[in-house]
């Protein structure tokens, strides 16, 4: 039968007995030298010590998983991970030892309750089987990509000029002689340049007076020789209207995080695998309505309405994948959905070299999406997700059919451990919620420095992404080459982020985003390459410490509010994705404008991230009350009282002559 060894460390009066309960089953019992064998009867046996806190000796008992190891009713061990402690026993009750014979299988009834993610490490952590399911599922990543970033080539600023009145607009160009420009056109001292926007009142080619009145453009005549139509030129989002630009950018991000809120809810309540499905179909029929948009307001809502569906797609096969993988794998397989992602962000911009017609374009990234449908007969429902809606047999089915897939065996009766641990789990007493973080003081110092730096890091993120082609020089390659640096930029958190840690990955990446971009205002205009290069680092310092800071939330944060708190900064960060193309808009009044406020803010981050504490190699909090104390400084009286008790209580303990232990000096 299961056995393991216990040694038990008790806070006791020092006279009292230590009871075994009736129903105890003892194979060897050694307390202060007096032993027994093979005895189910209650032993009683008298605690000696001399420590004036009452500190008993270790009390060693090998027993079944089943004993019930009682003083006065008041302590009970019902099973190898938990003691519950009562009346008679302090909170310094510990597990000093503990170990587990595995070789002996036992009896089905006393065997080890297990946990889902002691059966994912049973089956193997990134078997056959969820290697097979990691790939279908971070495929879509790519589609997604082409949603969030196609609107840089949608919308792609053309530039423009006024139609003169004597140009057929059936079979006029854009290039004129600089002799025609020179009448034609007044010169926009902002732009350092010829008027976009405006020409001379009745120009034409006698008349050539000087001191004319400007008038603004009826209708505009674009430079197609790099697209040959975007929605600037649709609807004639330039000059006055050049917002409407930013304003489509931003309503996509506002259903992004809609659909975050939404999607999320749903795939909690309704299962993963639906609502993956049924997101996808509205990505689609979504995606082609953007491409026949008749006008301007109907184009934004379809946007906003594929933005949204992109957390449905993603996020859902994210937490599906993600879910089969055992614990270990999960930092790099995380990483990985990314890096197919950032496949996607690069794809962009090949179709866009390729398909320089908005309409044609915008199909061209949904049709791929129709492949994702297949999936209904390969991706199955989240075990995990099953387990919660007590739905067990078709969670045994699953798992059952991913560990024959992975070559190794899952008992039924080790399933039916697991369903029968899982159902034994009670809810919470008390739903968290936001107001739980900003009620301590701690949590809410902390919340709020989160929820900047989310703002920052994705606005940021987001902002240089789209922001290419105002760095100079050719933008699809200035494109490729923001897409490219995530690939070293993720590989890097993988390598660094459980040896350095968080706080030193997120603080560091964050200040020299900062500091590159902020460094942008002292290159000379004729080095557009030197600009491009110190926004591309910027780029993928603020990928590095955007993917950092998710792992660093998490652990800031207490479990009973950690998805609470999670929820919140991905709110914030879905702002900041709002926010950006505004940002971004400011380069019409100042080139440089846009880099200057992104580095600013992230200069600014990664200086408040150094307020937040260390979480690498640190005991995550659990309570309400753990995460408060997490981080806080302490006084150094108070301190240097706590580890003398800290030491005090960790000295180990010599056996004497007469059997009785006490604490060695030290």
């Amino acid at each position: 039968m299961d056995k393991e060894q216990i040694s038990l460390q008790l806070r006791q009066e020092p006279s009292s007995p230590l009871a075994l309960g009736d129903n105890t089953t003892v194979t060897k019992v050694n307390v202060d030298g007096i032993s027994a064998t093979e005895s189910k009867e209650p032993l009683c046996a008298g605690v000696q010590s001399d420590n004036p806190d009452g500190l008993s000796s270790p009390v060693e008992v090998l027993i079944t998983e089943k004993t019930i190891l009682t003083h006065d009713d008041t302590v009970e061990i019902k099973s190898p991970n938990s003691i519950k402690r009562h009346n008679g026993f302090e909170d310094s009750t510990k597990f000093l030892e503990k170990k587990l014979n595995d070789e002996d299988q036992g009896e089905p009834g006393e065997r080890k309750k297990m946990a889902y993610d002691d059966v994912i490490l049973h089956m193997g952590e990134f078997g056959r089987y969820q290697r097979r399911i990691y790939l279908l599922l971070c495929l879509p990543a790519i589609s997604c990509a082409f949603h969030k970033l196609a609107g840089v080539f949608l919308g792609a600023k053309m530039d423009s000029r006024c139609l003169l009145p004597y140009e057929n607009p059936e079979n006029v160009t854009f290039l004129l002689p600089p002799e025609i420009i020179n009448i034609s056109y007044p010169w926009d001292e902002k732009m350092n340049g010829w008027s976009q926007c405006e020409r001379w009142k009745d120009a034409n080619l006698t008349d050539m007076i000087v001191g004319r009145e400007p008038v603004q453009c009826e209708t505009y005549v674009y430079d197609r020789r790099s697209y040959k139509s975007t929605t600037t030129s649709e609807w004639n989002l330039v000059c006055d209207d050049a917002w409407l630009r930013a304003t489509g950018d931003s309503l996509f991000m506002v259903g992004v995080m809609l659909g975050s809120m939404i999607f999320g809810g749903l795939s909690d309540r309704f299962g993963r695998r639906p609502i993956f499905f049924l997101s996808l179909v509205i990505q689609l029929v979504g995606g082609i309505l953007v491409a026949v948009a008749p006008e301007f307001i109907s184009y934004i809502i379809f946007r906003l309405i594929v933005g949204s569906t992109t957390s449905g797609v993603f996020l859902v096969a994210y937490v599906i994948a993600l879910e089969m993988v055992g614990p270990k794998k999960r930092l790099v397989a995380g990483v990985g959905c990314q890096l197919f992602f950032t496949t996607g962000y690069i794809m962009t911009a090949g179709f866009a070299y390729f398909i320089t017609d908005w309409r044609m374009l915008q199909i061209a990234i949904t049709i791929p999406s129709f492949a994702f449908l297949l999936y209904w007969w390969f991706i199955p429902e989240s075990a995990r997700w099953l387990l919660t809606k007590g739905r067990h047999q078709e969670a045994k089915d699953i798992l059952q059919k991913a560990s024959l897939e992975n070559g190794v065996e899952l008992p039924r009766d080790t399933l039916d451990d697991l369903l029968s641990s899982d159902s034994e789990s009670t809810p919470d007493v008390r739903k968290p919620s936001l107001f739980d973080l900003f009620r301590y003081p701690n949590l809410r110092r902390k919340s709020i420095l989160l929820f900047f730096n989310w703002l920052v890091n994705s606005g940021t993120y987001y902002g240089l992404s789209w922001n290419s082609s105002n760095l100079g020089g050719n933008e699809y390659l200035n494109f490729v080459i923001s897409g490219l640096v995530e690939v070293p930029a993720y590989t890097f958190l993988i390598f660094t982020l459980n040896r350095w840690g968080r706080k030193v990955i997120l603080c560091g990446c964050m200040l020299m985003s900062g500091v590159a971009l902020l460094a942008t205002l002292f290159v000379p205009q004729d080095m557009p390459w030197l600009l491009v290069g110190l926004a591309m680092f910027a780029k993928l310092a603020i990928t590095s410490s955007y993917g950092a800071i998710y792992v660093f939330t998490a652990e800031q944060y207490p479990t009973v509010i950690r998805n609470v708190g999670l929820g919140a900064s991905s709110t914030f960060a879905r702002i900041g994705g709002v926010i950006a193309p505004y940002i971004n808009h400011l380069s019409e009044f100042w080139t440089p404008l846009p880099l200057v406020i992104f580095g600013s803010c992230a200069f600014l981050g990664g200086l408040m991230s150094l307020l937040l504490p260390e979480t690498l190699n640190k005991k995550l909090p659990e309570s309400i009350q753990d995460g408060e104390k997490f981080g806080k400084k302490v006084k150094k009286k108070k301190r240097d009282i706590e580890q003398l008790n800290d030491i005090e209580a960790i000295k180990p303990l010599k056996t004497q002559e007469n059997g009785v232990y006490e604490k060695q000096n030290g």
